[in-house]
């Protein structure tokens, strides 16, 4: 179809791209990712997934990975088109309500500001993953299912001047609160994954999952922007396109698909 992707770079593959040489690293995109996939699809490069909170014995080799990559990918004059970044879980954050405290935890702060730093000198965005299910099922008795699911008629949240009615916004604002405290105010942010499952957990349902996504999709598509950045549209990647039956952890985690096992679609999603 011609789609644009993000490609992944796993995270065990980071120390040998830190370590060598720019060379090095071209001849890995050429072998690894290029002879596969034209170069005129691949709009984002994520290097590594969730390290610095999740898997952070690879955090020393995320930025030099990427400076190898992006010296390559000038050898191939792609750094224009290509751009390189790193997903972070929500967890890289210490706080993040009301948004307006959005700050990184203290413990990978002179990782995350190296990573800022190199985001902004190439003019790539913050990548993230942000999943209100779990902030809402972790603290339900403060969250309401409908700030949750964007069916709040109204403001719920008031944070000096900003109002917010929906979770998603306020957890990708807490992050832009977060960045402009160390010093870094005009990086975008993707939101790398989002999703609501449709089983396996409190609330997981497709009826649930459907008015989540479809109202991520309908934001996405209008543009309309966060509270904190007005008229920026928040480029927005749904997790996940198939359920996992093989994925360890809680069985809610098995049952973001948007398709089911067999291939067949479980819902729907209206983009008007």
């Amino acid at each position: 179809t011609g789609i644009n992707l993000i490609i992944g770079v796993p995270n065990e593959i980071l120390p040998s791209l830190a370590a060598g040489s720019p060379t090095f690293s071209l001849e890995w995109l050429q072998s690894n990712i290029f002879y596969n996939i034209p170069t005129n699809q691949i709009r984002y490069l994520a290097v590594g997934n969730e390290v610095l909170s999740k898997d952070p014995y690879y955090s020393p080799f995320v930025v030099p990975a990427m400076t190898n990559l992006y010296q390559a990918l000038q050898t191939l004059n792609l750094a224009n088109s290509v751009k390189l970044s790193s997903p972070q879980a929500a967890s890289v954050l210490s706080a993040s309500y009301p948004p307006s405290s959005g700050t990184f935890d203290p413990y990978i702060v002179s990782n995350i500001v190296p990573l800022l730093r190199f985001l902004n000198d190439t003019n790539s965005p913050f990548m993230v993953n942000v999943y209100p299910y779990l902030s809402y099922t972790s603290s339900s008795e403060y969250i309401s299912l409908d700030y949750a699911l964007f069916r709040s008629d109204k403001a719920v949240l008031q944070d000096g001047a900003l109002a917010y009615g929906n979770l998603f916004y306020a957890s990708i604002d807490a992050f832009i609160y977060a960045m402009e405290k160390q010093g870094f105010v005009g990086v975008p942010l993707v939101v790398t994954e989002t999703g609501w499952p449709t089983s396996g957990g409190a609330e997981a349902s497709v009826e649930n999952a459907l008015a989540y996504n479809e109202n991520v999709v309908r934001r996405a598509l209008a543009g309309v922007g966060t509270p904190k950045r007005p008229g920026q549209g928040v480029e927005v990647y749904l997790f996940d396109l198939f359920d996992e039956d093989g994925k360890s952890g809680e069985e809610y985690e098995k049952h973001f698909g948007i398709f089911g096992l067999d291939g067949s679609k479980i819902y729907d999603i209206r983009f008007n």
